[in-house]
C-alpha cells in the first residue's frame, strides 16, 4: 500500500518515475463552473493563516477602504484608484470565466510575456496593483502581500497545483472581420452599459465608504493603459460572458459584435497613463496583438492593434513567430476570428 501511495505522489507531483514524465496537467482538470470554493464564514478567530485570509478578503473586496488613496493612514495608500479588485474579479474573485482566483495560486510561478521573465504569484499581484489599481507595489513582506497571496492559496484548497483550469480567465470573443466601431459602441453602451457605469464611464460611487457600487470605465479613477482590460479583445471577451451584471458565461445577453464595439467606444477614452510601457513584453512577438502601445515587430500601426481588424495582425505574426521560433507569440489573445488569412 505505501508503495502505491508514493507512486501516486510522484504521479501526481509530475515526478519522472524512470524515463516517462506525466505532468500533472494530464491528469487534472478542473472545472470552475461546478467547483464550491471554500466559505469565507468558516475561518476562525483564532487561527493566524485565517487572520490573513480574511484580510485578504477584505482587501479583495474593499479595496478602497482599506488601501485606496484616500485612506487615512498615508502608508497605506498603496491603490492609485477606488476600484476593487473584485470589481473585474467577480464574487470576491470565485466567478467562473471572470477571471477567477480559483487555481491560480497552483498556476505560479510561471512565465510571463509581458515581464519576459518567469513571475511569482506576488509579482502578478504587483502587476494588478501597478495597472489595473493605477498604484504602487507592494513590498513582498508586508501584511498585505502576504494576505493577498494568503487569500488566493485559500481559494485554491483542493485545487491540485497545475491543473487544468477550465473557467479560468475569461472566454474568447469571435471578433468581426472589421475594425471595431466606437461610435456604434457608444450607441450600444448608452442602451446596455450607461444605467450602472453612468453615461460619462464615471461609475456610481458606494453609498458607504470611498469605493463604487459600479466602477468607473476610463476617466482618472479607473484602470490606466497599461491594464489588460484596457486591450479591446480582452474587454470585449469580457463584457461579452459578464456584462450586464447578471450575464454569465452561459447566458450572455451581448452578442459578439455588440461587445466587440463597446469595448472599442471604451479604450477609446481617456484614462491614467503608465509609464515606460515600452519595456513591456521585451520578446516583441509575445505582445498580445491588440496591446495599444508600441513598440511592435509586425508592422502594423498601433490603431489597427487597438481596433483592429485583428486577424492580418494574427497572420504576420504568426509567420514571423515560425520564421524565428518564438513561443507563445501573439500574447494571450482574447478573440477567436479565424479568416483564411488568419489560419
Amino acid at each position: 500500500m505505501k508503495r502505491v501511495w508514493l507512486l501516486a505522489a510522484l504521479l501526481l507531483a509530475g515526478v519522472s518515475t524512470g524515463s516517462n514524465r506525466i505532468p500533472a496537467t494530464e491528469l487534472f482538470t478542473v472545472d470552475l463552473s461546478q467547483w464550491k470554493p471554500p466559505d469565507i464564514g468558516t475561518l476562525g478567530d483564532e487561527d493566524p493563516f485565517g487572520e490573513l485570509v480574511k484580510y485578504g478578503h477584505a482587501l479583495f473586496t474593499n479595496t478602497a477602504n482599506e488601501i485606496g488613496p484616500a485612506v487615512p493612514d498615508p502608508a497605506k495608500r498603496f491603490a492609485g484608484n477606488n476600484l476593487a479588485c473584485q470589481n473585474c474579479h467577480l464574487q470576491a474573485g470565485t466567478q467562473p470565466y471572470a477571471m477567477p482566483m480559483v487555481g491560480i495560486w497552483g498556476q505560479f510561478p510561471q512565465y510571463r510575456g509581458r515581464e519576459g521573465a518567469v513571475d511569482t504569484i506576488e509579482d502578478r499581484i504587483n502587476g494588478c496593483m501597478e495597472r489595473s489599481m493605477n498604484g504602487r507595489a507592494l513590498a513582498l513582506e508586508s501584511r498585505e502581500m502576504k494576505a493577498f497571496s494568503s487569500y488566493m492559496r485559500w481559494l485554491s484548497t483542493g485545487v491540485p497545483a497545475g491543473a487544468k483550469l477550465l473557467g479560468a480567465g475569461t472566454l474568447q470573443i469571435k471578433e468581426p472581420e472589421r475594425a471595431a466601431d466606437p461610435a456604434r459602441g457608444e450607441k450600444v453602451y448608452a442602451q446596455v452599459c450607461s444605467a450602472c457605469h453612468g453615461p460619462n464611464g464615471s461609475g456610481v460611487r458606494a453609498q458607504d465608504g470611498l469605493g463604487y457600487q459600479f466602477p468607473p470605465l476610463w476617466g482618472p479613477d479607473s484602470f490606466n493603459n497599461g491594464a489588460g482590460m484596457s486591450r479591446l479583445l480582452t474587454a470585449a471577451a469580457y463584457a461579452k460572458h459578464n456584462m450586464p451584471l447578471g450575464a454569465r458565461f452561459d447566458a450572455p445577453l451581448l452578442s459578439d459584435e455588440e461587445a466587440y464595439d463597446i469595448a472599442g467606444y471604451i479604450v477609446s477614452q481617456a484614462r491614467p497613463k503608465k509609464l515606460d510601457l515600452d519595456k513591456d513584453y521585451p520578446v516583441r512577438l509575445q505582445k498580445p496583438i491588440d496591446a495599444s502601445y508600441g513598440p511592435y515587430a509586425d508592422g502594423f500601426p498601433a490603431e489597427q492593434h487597438k481596433f483592429g481588424p485583428f486577424g492580418p495582425i494574427r497572420a504576420k505574426v504568426k509567420e514571423l513567430a515560425a520564421a524565428s521560433r518564438t513561443a507563445n507569440a501573439g500574447g494571450p489573445d482574447n478573440g477567436s476570428h479565424q479568416s483564411e488569412a488568419a489560419k
